[in-house]
């Protein structure tokens, strides 16, 4: 009986695509209306004045 696995039979290799969550502006910059400020998962950062949470939770 072979004492290793046949070649090819692998579990490994697999992954998952980048989401780009993060800070998309930062301190300073200038950003007009309807532009993403950050992209998270749950409500990490919470809206401030003049912005809106999508239903992603992205400001």
């Amino acid at each position: 009986m072979s004492k290793t696995k046949a070649g090819g039979s692998t579990r490994n290799g697999r992954d998952s695509e980048s989401k780009r969550l993060g800070t998309k502006v930062f301190d300073g910059q200038d950003i007009s209306a309807g532009s993403i400020v950050i992209r998270q998962r749950g409500t990490k950062i919470h809206p401030g004045e003049n912005v809106s949470k999508g239903g992603d939770d992205t400001l």
